[in-house]
């Protein structure tokens, strides 16, 4: 497109050929040419050094992009561990606020209980006085002694479990003592039986 259009040199017929002439011109258009494609060259050039600078600014551009994305990805990642965080926070002292709300009114249920026990137990003595002491009396008394006390406001989870345990295995022993007791007590009175039965027998003869 740069090219310019030169014409052939005409050879007058006839007339002495001018081969410097000729020579010339050819050099005339091969540099003619030359310039044409340096020209393109840089034209080219120009053109490539513009899309690689403006692709360096779009790369640049999407860099920044996605910092600022991965930024405040980052941010709303924080701010969802905090609320997470607070929330669990919240719930667990919920839970601990329940749980002492519960151990007092335990507690003050078993100083009720304890209480009345106290006081009805009282009062029972007053009446009777010195009157000897009914089988009744004797087991409430028998209880009262083997009774432990809980003493669990200062204990943890952990420990309340271990107590918990404990006073599982004291009762399941307290329940096989009563059932051999219970056959000891059903032996005692086919004994009884049978003695007495003998006994008739004999005064029967």
């Amino acid at each position: 497109m740069f090219m310019q259009n030169i014409a052939p040199p005409k050879i007058p017929e006839g007339e002495k050929v001018d081969f410097d002439d000729i020579h010339r011109k050819r050099q005339e258009k091969d540099l003619s040419e030359l310039q044409s494609l340096i020209e393109a060259h840089f034209i080219q050039r120009k053109k490539d050094e513009e899309e690689l600078i403006a692709l360096v600014h779009r790369i640049e551009k999407r860099r920044a992009e996605r910092a600022e994305q991965q930024r405040i990805r980052a941010e709303k990642e924080r701010e969802r561990q905090a609320r997470l965080a607070e929330e669990k926070e919240r719930r667990e002292q919920e839970e601990q606020r329940k749980k002492q709300d519960e151990d007092a009114k335990k507690k003050k249920v078993l100083t009720n209980m304890t209480q009345q026990y106290g006081g009805l137990q009282q009062k029972m003595e007053g009446r009777k006085g010195a009157k000897k002491q009914t089988e009744r009396e004797k087991k409430r008394k028998i209880l009262a002694e083997r009774k432990k006390p809980l003493n669990i406001d200062h204990l943890s989870e952990d420990k309340l479990k271990e107590k918990a345990n404990e006073l599982w295995q004291w009762m399941m022993q307290l329940e096989a003592e009563k059932f051999d007791l219970g056959e000891k007590l059903k032996r005692q009175k086919y004994d009884i039986t049978f003695l007495q039965a003998r006994v008739n027998e004999q005064q029967k003869l």
